[in-house]
């Protein structure tokens, strides 16, 4: 990681949280897999910072299947104490039932459609790159996340709020909330 180059400034000195900002928050995601487990750790993050779920994010994917939808949708009794006695994930009783009601809902959909192409209609497919200067300009909600956030309550998934949308159609890259004076910006510049 170059220390030189210009990125938002969230991105701060930490390894782990530059190696997001380099190389995931704002990429477009169309992996089932890997948007169901993004949609859940938004989830999980609700009333905390990205950086507690970011420091968890391995041990969740150890502990959560690979979030394997199906799998997840099963889990019983016994599984839901193991996860709630374990320090390495938050151990919210209502969290954890929420990511196994997300699986379930998430397997209803993948039932009906193809759950990546449903969740990527939110921006009519294509990520919508916007040109803010400063982290103040950045919204925490917008019409768009409010409309998926209405969509997933409908279809049956919970802890999905228009600000956790906004931040996970951040995170997948459908949006690009990347500074312009961001390396990662498509339209930046070196000076």
């Amino acid at each position: 990681m170059n220390p030189d180059i210009i990125r938002c400034p969230w991105a701060g000195e930490r390894a782990l949280y530059r190696r997001y900002h380099d190389e995931e928050w704002g990429v477009p995601l169309h992996d089932a897999r890997l948007l169901f487990a993004m949609l859940s750790l938004e989830g999980m993050q609700a009333g905390l910072s990205w950086w507690t779920i970011l420091k968890k994010r391995a041990h969740y994917f150890a502990v959560c299947d690979d979030f394997d939808a199906g799998k997840i949708a099963r889990y019983d009794a016994g599984k839901i104490a193991a996860l709630l006695a374990d320090p390495g994930i938050v151990r919210n009783h209502r969290k954890i039932h929420g990511l196994i009601e997300n699986a379930r809902a998430w397997c209803t959909l993948a039932a009906k459609t193809d759950p990546v192409a449903w969740l990527w209609e939110t921006v009519d497919g294509d990520p919508r790159i916007n040109h803010w200067q400063t982290l103040s300009e950045v919204p925490r909600v917008t019409p768009a996340a409010e409309i998926l956030a209405k969509r997933l309550k409908a279809a049956g998934f919970t802890f999905v709020g228009p600000t956790i949308c906004y931040a996970f159609m951040q995170a997948v890259g459908m949006v690009n909330d990347h500074l312009v004076s961001c390396f990662r910006h498509p339209d930046h510049k070196e000076g």
